[in-house]
């Protein structure tokens, strides 16, 4: 306990400054939303309400904008990582390109949809697939950037980063919604981060698919995990 305990504080302190922190189990109460009757029995509190969640993102778009990288940057190769990161993607994106819009930037978005395989076998333990670009050399001197809904450990994230590296794109940053505070986290932290949350399962704003709401919230510890994700 004192070792989690220490690790919180220390994770607190060193990306306080780069998202917005939620305490553990500090959400609110579910009968102030409008969640479908059919949910409420499985969830806990309200962990980030939807217009927090689209202010951050708003924010987040400004600055991957005016992050180093993409100052002379003319296209952005924008990696959506399937199947959570769509709904985050899709609305970060959005804030990126009404910014362009209404600011002296020439900057042109193309979005490219992904998914991140972990496999292991006798030759390679831990590596990552990247599925759904046929050539991962058209990333070669482009700039790019990593869209996820949220994560976890961050040992998925390092190896893809890592293997993206090998075909010497420009640039290679990553924008995440989420980032969970686990024991197990390898320290990766993404270069642009909504929300440090608690290690715990969380739903909505697309992570879990058959959750049809924009409210991120968690699940009561009792509830059997695939009981939510069942709930058509």
């Amino acid at each position: 306990y004192n070792e989690y305990k220490s690790y919180l504080s220390m994770d607190t302190v060193d990306i306080s400054k780069k998202c917005l922190v939620i305490p553990d189990q500090k959400g609110y109460d579910i009968n102030m939303f409008n969640i479908p009757v059919k949910y409420s029995e499985f969830l806990d509190y309200i962990l980030i309400p939807n217009g927090l969640v689209k202010d951050r993102t708003q924010k987040l778009a400004v600055d991957i904008l005016s992050a180093e990288p993409l100052k002379e940057c003319k296209q952005l190769v924008v990696l959506c990582v399937l199947k959570g990161g769509y709904k985050f993607c899709s609305e970060l994106v959005d804030a990126m390109e009404q910014h362009i819009s209404s600011s002296n930037i020439y900057l042109t978005i193309k979005v490219e949809f992904i998914r991140l395989k972990s496999y292991h076998n006798t030759e390679s333990k831990g590596e990552v697939q990247v599925i759904g670009l046929s050539d991962l050399s058209c990333l070669t001197n482009k700039d790019v950037l990593i869209v996820e809904d949220i994560i976890d450990t961050g040992n998925t994230m390092r190896k893809t980063l890592s293997l993206l590296s090998t075909y010497k794109p420009n640039s290679v940053q990553c924008a995440s919604l989420l980032l969970k505070r686990t024991p197990k986290s390898s320290g990766y932290i993404p270069d642009f981060l909504g929300f440090s949350v608690e290690n715990s399962f969380i739903i909505g704003y697309g992570i879990v698919s058959s959750f049809r709401n924009d409210t991120l919230v968690i699940v009561k510890v009792h509830v059997d995990c695939r009981v939510v994700t069942d709930v058509g």
